[in-house]
């Protein structure tokens, strides 16, 4: 968890649990005539309030949860950068601190390593055969035993007009799902699970999904035909299974028709104390965390 000044005068603390990462960070920066960075070994959880406050601090591993110690650490007007893991997705989220809060001005797209020892994410097989699992928070109500052989229950497909190229992300759908529908989680699939049937998700290896009792729904695309001589283009859509299946699917092709004429947008994420009452929330999807309470708007 570095740390680096806003003024020349200013200094720099990072910190690992590893002894011998701390220790190999140490030779580095000495042969690079860094001798000035202060190496703390302990764990970057709990920061190095020997040294507070800080105007930055930059955390290197994906944080479920923000830690009561960076707030009383980072300095009013500091800033944290952290990659930040809600709702099965993952984030690099610029957060300014204020008087009370962390509000974000900048969330971009990243992939870190999850920190050990922040346990609130949740994963487990919808199926007999192991090739479809869901992921999900603490936080949320998903009973696994209503869904074990929902994927054997009629299907639900609805399509919507939006398309995008071979190379351009979607992956703002799932944002914007995360801040408007409680229930949204991620859902993986084994290629065996497409051979034996399995409507494709979008994304195998990560796609968002809602839940509801005993029905799912996940984004999933196709190959438009439009256009042959031109570029490739595939549409967005959602397929669904269970009771609910149907009114899932049209909940997310409501948000892809959201995403579509502003797909650059990004949503404010404001991060509370735990204590803070609803009351004093901003409007937006609220995420409770053990430390803080997360605020997703846009």
């Amino acid at each position: 968890m570095p740390s680096s000044p806003m003024r020349q005068s200013g200094q720099v603390t990072t910190c690992d649990i590893d002894p011998d990462v701390t220790a190999y960070t140490r030779r580095m920066l000495d042969a690079n005539g860094c001798e000035d960075v202060r190496v703390v070994t302990r764990d970057g959880a709990l920061g190095a309030s020997r040294f507070s406050p800080y105007d930055r601090m930059i955390a290197t591993v994906g944080m479920w949860d923000l830690p009561g110690a960076w707030w009383d650490q980072l300095a009013v007007g500091g800033r944290l950068v952290v990659p930040l893991r809600w709702r099965g997705l993952s984030r690099a989220v610029a957060f300014q601190r204020e008087e009370r809060v962390m509000r974000s001005d900048s969330v971009k797209m990243c992939g870190f390593l999850p920190v050990i020892g922040q346990d609130g994410e949740r994963n487990d097989y919808i199926d007999d055969d192991r090739l479809v699992r869901l992921y999900w928070d603490e936080d949320q109500s998903i009973a696994l035993d209503l869904l074990r052989d929902v994927l054997t229950r009629p299907k639900s497909l609805a399509w919507t007009d939006v398309t995008v190229g071979p190379v351009e992300s979607f992956d703002g759908v799932w944002l914007r799902l995360s801040a408007t529908e409680r229930t949204t989680c991620r859902i993986t699939a084994k290629p065996a699970a497409m051979e034996a049937g399995l409507h494709r998700p979008a994304s195998p290896a990560l796609s968002p999904a809602l839940v509801e009792a005993d029905s799912i729904a996940y984004l999933t695309l196709e190959r438009t035909t439009e256009d042959p001589e031109g570029e490739t283009r595939f549409r967005l859509g959602a397929v669904g299974y269970g009771a609910a299946g149907a009114d899932l699917t049209e909940r997310i092709c409501a948000q892809i028709r959201a995403w579509s004429p502003a797909r650059t947008a990004e949503p404010v994420v404001t991060a509370y104390p735990a204590d803070t009452p609803d009351s004093d929330l901003a409007d937006g999807a609220v995420i409770d965390r053990p430390s803080v309470r997360l605020v997703i708007n846009y």
